[in-house]
């Protein structure tokens, strides 16, 4: 593929389209840049060479046009001194040099004009390049930004994760007092329910009758 078919395919083409329709963008952005690159490297060495095909054929236009000057003048010289026939040649000269200078302005034109083109491109090019590393910088900021989102979500999931257990454990705890409760609850309190106070009424009586049994057993014959 010559450079100035690169060059059109490069400006025709549509950067944001390539980049939706690719499945690596930031690869595929990364090609294109370097295609960019190389393309201008080559459209500047291009234009440097007509610059320098510019200057010689300006430099040969110049000796040629000094050269029809010359031949004026020597054409006037000789008819001063009566030579008509070394003035005939001077002119015949004259006109050739003539010819050569138009056909030279005539090359130098075209020649400046690809110059002139040239830089045009080299301008459209630069300024292409230029938005597409814009693009690749935002491209690389939207996916270290969807790196950080993704990662603080997983990070929110697991934070939810943690409160879902947190909350199961507190629900676990509460449950198990509730259960704890309900069996204190089952067991009659102490001296408050009338059961409790007839049987300690009943321990109080035995333990008199028994008490006044080991009296009796352990009282002398003569303190009867």
């Amino acid at each position: 593929m010559g450079i100035f078919t690169r060059f059109q395919d490069i400006i025709a083409s549509n950067v944001n389209s390539m980049l939706d329709k690719a499945e690596n963008p930031e690869k595929m952005i990364r090609m294109m840049i370097r295609e960019m690159e190389e393309t201008l490297v080559e459209l500047k060495a291009n234009c440097a060479s007509t610059m320098a095909e510019c200057k010689r054929l300006r430099r040969e236009r110049d000796y040629v046009l000094d050269a029809i000057a010359k031949w004026d003048q020597r054409a006037e010289l000789a008819m001063a001194k009566g030579r008509e026939d070394l003035a005939r040649e001077a002119l015949i000269e004259k006109h050739r040099d003539s010819e050569r200078a138009e056909a030279l302005g005539r090359e130098l034109a075209g020649c400046e004009a690809l110059v002139a083109q040239a830089q045009d491109d080299l301008g459209v090019l630069e300024s292409k390049l230029k938005a597409t590393k814009e693009k690749q910088g935002l491209l690389v900021q939207r996916q270290n930004h969807a790196v950080v989102r993704k990662q603080a979500r997983m990070d929110a999931v697991r934070a939810e994760g943690y409160d879902a257990v947190r909350r199961f454990e507190e629900l676990e705890q509460r449950v198990e007092r509730m259960e704890a409760d309900a069996d204190v609850a089952g067991i009659p309190a102490r001296g408050n329910s009338l059961e409790s106070r007839f049987a300690e009424m009943e321990s109080s009586d035995q333990v008199e009758q028994e008490l006044a049994a080991l009296r009796a057993r352990l009282a002398k014959p003569g303190d009867a």
